[in-house]
Formats: C-alpha cells, sequence, structure tokens
C-alpha cells in the first residue's frame, strides 16, 4: 500500500495557470543522450474510469521527462514482460531479468466532479523494496501537472536532486499572421514544450523575458508603441502594467530575488546605463555611470551583486557590481566576447554567451575559479537561462530548420532541441520552481 498523501503537494497541484489559447507547440528531440543512464521501467497506469482511454498517458509523461534528462534509460513500452499496477501485483524476479534497476506503476482513477485520484510507487527491483508511493486528489485541468511533479519526485528519490519537470519556460516566437505580416506572440509552455499557452501578441518585437522569482509574473520588453517599453504582466489574469517607457532605450529587466526590485537598462540621461527600478514605488536609481553601453544586468541569488554586460573596455565582457552601486569590476578575461550573464541557482556558475574568433557559443564559469567550459556546439547561440535546479542550461541557436531553442546539461552529456512546427522561437527563459 501507499507510504503517505502528501497535504503540500496536493496543494501545488491545484495550481492552475490561466492563459489565453494555445498558439505555437515546441517540439521536443533529443540530439544527445547519456552513457551509463540508468534502465528503469514505467509500465502505464490502470485506468478506471468510465471513457476508454485515460485523459493523460501518465507512463508516456514520466518516461518522457526522465529520459531528456539524460539521467535515466526508460524501457520501450513494447519491451515491458508484465503490466502491474501497484505493488502486490510486482514479480521482481521477472524485472530482475530485464535489467531494469527501478519500476513504476500506478493507477488513474476517476472521482465524481471532474476530479481524479492518481496512485503510483517506485520500487526498487533489486532490493525488492518500496522506495516511494503516493495518492494524490487532483482536479482534471492539473492532470499533466501531476504527472511533471511524479516525475519529479521520482528523479529526487533516484538522484538526490530536486526535479524540475513541473516548471515552465518561457519564449517569444515569430512568424506571419494569415494576412502576410509579421507576427510577435510571447508563450509559455511545461518545461517539455507541451501545453503552450499565448500571453501577448504583437506586431512588434517582443523581447527578454524575465520571471518573477515567485512564478507569478513576467517581465518583458514590448515595442508595440513605437518605442521599447518594460512590462510585467500577471501570468494567472494577463493583467500587466508598463513600467518603464521612457524616451531612448527601455530593456533587459531582471528580478530581484526578492521580487521588489528590477535590475533595466535605460538611456534616459543619454547613455544606456544599468538602473534598479524599486516595484512598490516607481523609485528609479541609476547603478553604473560610464560612457560605454551597459546593459543586461543579473541580479546575483543572495541579492548583493548585479552581473552585466558592457564594452567599456573596447569589447563586450562581463563586469559585477554592487546592488546599491559602486565601481564595476571585470569578471571575465577569456575570448573577445562575453555577453549575457546568467546566475545558476546557487550562484556559483555565471551561464554567458561566449564569443571567439566569430564564432558565439554559450559557456558557464566558475564564480570561484574563473574557469570557462562551453557547452553548446553551434555557432551563434544567445540567450541563455538556466533551470532552477541547475541541471540544464536552454538557449537560442540556429539549425537547419531556422531560429529553435536547444537545452543542455550543465556538463554538456545531453542535449535537446526545442522547434516549433512554422516560424522562428527565441528568447527562452526558464521559469523558477512554482510552490
Amino acid at each position: 500500500m501507499f507510504h503517505k498523501t502528501p497535504g503540500p503537494l496536493t496543494a501545488i497541484l491545484l495550481l492552475c495557470l490561466a492563459w489565453a489559447p494555445a498558439q505555437a507547440v515546441l517540439t521536443v528531440k533529443i540530439t544527445q543522450g547519456t552513457e551509463g543512464a540508468l534502465p528503469i521501467a514505467v509500465v502505464p497506469f490502470q485506468w478506471q474510469g468510465a471513457t476508454s482511454v485515460p485523459p493523460q498517458r501518465f507512463h508516456a509523461i514520466i518516461g518522457d521527462d526522465l529520459r531528456r534528462s539524460g539521467r535515466f534509460r526508460p524501457v520501450a513500452e513494447s519491451d515491458l514482460p508484465a503490466r502491474p499496477h501497484q505493488g502486490s501485483e510486482v514479480d521482481f524476479g521477472t524485472w530482475r531479468k530485464l535489467g531494469v534497476d527501478n519500476l513504476v506503476v500506478g493507477r488513474l482513477q476517476a472521482q465524481p466532479g471532474g476530479r481524479y485520484r492518481v496512485e503510483f510507487q517506485l520500487f526498487d527491483v533489486y532490493k525488492g523494496t518500496q522506495l516511494a508511493g503516493y495518492s494524490i486528489p487532483v482536479a482534471g485541468e492539473d492532470l499533466r501537472l501531476t504527472a511533471h511533479r511524479i516525475s519529479d519526485i521520482i528523479y529526487q528519490k533516484l538522484t538526490g536532486e530536486r526535479g524540475a519537470f513541473a516548471t515552465y519556460i518561457a519564449y517569444v516566437t515569430e512568424d506571419q499572421d494569415p494576412a502576410g505580416k509579421r507576427r510577435y506572440t510571447l508563450e509559455v509552455a511545461d518545461s517539455d514544450g507541451a501545453n503552450p499557452q499565448t500571453l501577448l501578441t504583437s506586431g512588434q518585437p517582443i523581447m527578454s523575458p524575465a520571471w518573477s522569482p515567485d512564478g507569478s509574473r513576467l517581465a518583458y520588453v514590448s515595442f508595440e508603441s513605437g518605442n521599447s517599453a518594460v512590462y510585467v504582466q500577471k501570468v494567472r489574469t494577463g493583467e500587466r502594467e508598463q513600467v518603464a517607457g521612457f524616451e531612448g532605450i527601455n530593456s533587459a529587466p531582471a528580478w530581484s530575488p526578492d521580487g521588489r526590485f528590477l535590475a533595466l537598462t535605460l538611456s534616459r540621461d543619454g547613455n544606456p546605463e544599468i538602473y534598479t527600478l524599486a516595484l512598490d514605488g516607481g523609485t528609479f536609481r541609476r547603478i553604473t555611470d560610464h560612457g560605454a553601453i551597459d546593459t543586461e544586468p543579473n541580479w546575483s541569488p543572495d541579492g548583493r551583486h548585479i552581473v552585466f554586460t558592457s564594452d567599456r573596455g573596447g569589447r563586450a565582457q562581463i563586469y559585477r557590481v554592487a546592488a546599491g552601486g559602486g565601481r564595476p569590476a571585470r569578471i571575465t578575461f577569456e575570448g573577445d566576447y562575453n555577453a549575457r550573464p546568467r546566475h545558476s541557482p546557487d550562484g556559483e556558475r555565471l551561464a554567458m554567451v561566449h564569443g571567439l574568433k566569430g564564432a558565439y557559443h554559450v559557456a558557464i564559469m566558475d564564480m570561484a575559479t574563473g574557469s570557462l567550459r562551453i557547452l553548446s556546439d553551434s555557432s551563434l547561440d544567445e540567450t541563455p537561462s538556466f533551470a532552477p535546479n541547475g541541471s540544464m542550461v536552454i538557449y537560442a541557436t540556429n539549425d537547419a530548420s531556422g531560429a529553435v531553442l536547444a537545452a543542455v546539461s550543465v556538463d554538456g552529456r545531453t542535449r535537446q532541441r526545442l522547434s516549433v512546427q512554422q516560424g522562428r522561437v527565441r528568447e527562452p527563459a526558464w521559469s523558477p520552481f512554482i510552490e
């Protein structure tokens, strides 16, 4: 039987993000896996309901999540030697012969009022013991999110690291409407690219989406008024507010760790400089003051510093300054070009676009040693963004099909491509954990 039914998880599952209808579906393709990935079997969940097929294929969502992590190698459904749905039905000898380390079984049961109950168990096949088991009541609209939550539980139980499958990706698409006019959309999808929802559609460019620390709001740049302006929009309701619309440049918003401030680039005083904006009072504070271009700020996770891109040394490099202002210090020295810095969630690494001899790759720098490691394998990569558990970096790039998104594990061993069927996709931003 199941060990426990966690109340907090149930509360998390009740979170429903209300967006407009879907527009651009991201298709995920794993382009490089990991040798030594752990074999695991995820058996189709037993469906107990009035329809012939379940509303969500839990085993497929969970298996795909685990496969995309690069840490697991799920057994193909056609190769499963048995279809148990609960622990009492499991013959561990059968699964040991298959060579899998772990087994996931479960059931999905329809409940009155459009609700469901999901039960699952995770087993250590060789020890013949249960590692996790949950019974979860869930609303129909949260079924897919529940499957990602189960993936998170399995991932954490088997790796010791928190999973990031029940998170979201914001991105911008560019295509043409039926009249042939250019169209930009700000989209949010599940971390696997499914369930995309449109937050904003415009005939003018949309840039630099940035999640608030609690995942409830997105800041971004829109040119819909004919000039750049920074907006903050509530994801749940769509309500939005223009927070910076000065003459000249208004760009590159980045949230402080406590969600009370934005760092952004403004040229309202004549030159692009880094400012902070107190969102509760609308007070701007100038952080940098230099004749060069200062842009692309990003707050350190402890809130003490802001890193940014500047060409004050003659070429674009990354600098760090105290969040309250002060004398910036250059922190990148390798290559011809380093820009668009983004801290890892633990602050130990910095992702950036690293340019050398005309090629631009995504790289990460160890903040303690300054050592740099190139992660991406194409030549025109941009806008890196860390997963909230720090395991992956998503970025924009180009391939034969055009502008696509790509994701790479921080050790460089697992790679994915995320593309849309039509148009270009760029400016990815991975959400934080949404509690």
